[in-house]
C-alpha cells in the first residue's frame, strides 16, 4: 500500500534518509512529493504553541537535556512532574512543530527468520562502490513508528547515484511489497543484464518468487 502515510509523515521519512546521505531529489521523486510540499511540512508551526513560548522553551530544555531520548510520553510526564498542567496533545504538537522527536523513529526492521529457503552469495562482499548507474542496486525494509501504528519502507537504491529507483509503503512487511517495489522498478528499464541486486537474508529475498522476479529481468 503505498498511501498509508500522510504528508507530514512522508517528509520525516525523507528528513530521516536525508541524515543518512541520501539526495533530497530523489527521496523527493520515489516518495511523490514535491519540494514546496516537503518544506512546508517542515516548517508547520502552531500558532498557539508559538504564543505559549515559556512552555515551548520548557520542551527544548527537556529534551536536550535527556540528549534527544525523551519523545512526547516521557516530555509530558516530566512537564507534569514540574508543575505544568498541559495536555498530553499539546506537548504532541508542540514537538511536532519544533521537529522534536525521541531518538529511534526509525527502527531496523530485522526480517532474517533463518534458512527459509535459498541463501543467495554475497557477490558485493562490502563493495559498494559504483563506477556508472544500473551496476549496483540495494534494498532493506526500514520500520518507522506513528502515533497510529507501524509503516515499513521498502525502497530500491542505485548504489552509484543514491536515487530511489522505486519503493513501496506497507503497514506490514510481507512479500507482496517486495513484489510491487520490483515490479515499478522493472517497469522503467528493458534489460538489467549485469546488475548485481544486493539485499540482506531476510525471509522475503529468500523466497523464490522473488528470486524468480529477478530472473526474469535479466
Amino acid at each position: 500500500m503505498g498511501s498509508c502515510a500522510t504528508q507530514g509523515e512522508k517528509a520525516a521519512i525523507i528528513k530521516e534518509l536525508r541524515e543518512e546521505g541520501y539526495q533530497l531529489k530523489h527521496l523527493l521523486k520515489g516518495l511523490n512529493m514535491s519540494k514546496s510540499t516537503y518544506y512546508y511540512e517542515l516548517s508547520k508551526v502552531d500558532a498557539v504553541d508559538l504564543r505559549n513560548e515559556e512552555l515551548t522553551e520548557e520542551i527544548k530544555r527537556i529534551f536536550n537535556h535527556h540528549k534527544g531520548r525523551y519523545g512526547v510520553r516521557r516530555v509530558h510526564k516530566e512537564l507534569l512532574n514540574l508543575g505544568h498542567n498541559v495536555n498530553h496533545k499539546r506537548v504532541q504538537r508542540i514537538m511536532h512543530s519544533l521537529g522534536l522527536c525521541g531518538k529511534r523513529p526509525k527502527e531496523k526492521y530485522h526480517s532474517f527468520k533463518g534458512e527459509v529457503g535459498k541463501i543467495a552469495p554475497n557477490i558485493i562482499d562490502r563493495d559498494f562502490t559504483a563506477t556508472a548507474p544500473l551496476q549496483k542496486w540495494t534494498t532493506d525494509v526500514s520500520q518507522f513508528n506513528f502515533s497510529w501504528g507501524k509503516c515499513y519502507l521498502s525502497p530500491i537504491l542505485d548504489m552509484y547515484t543514491n536515487e530511489v529507483i522505486s519503493y513501496d509503503l506497507s503497514t506490514s512487511p510481507n512479500l507482496n511489497q517486495v513484489s510491487n517495489m520490483l515490479a515499478k522498478a522493472f517497469k522503467k528499464f528493458n534489460s538489467l543484464e549485469g546488475l548485481i541486486f544486493h539485499s540482506d537474508q531476510g525471509w522475503q529475498y529468500q523466497h523464490q518468487h522473488y528470486r524468480q522476479e529477478g530472473e526474469l529481468k535479466k
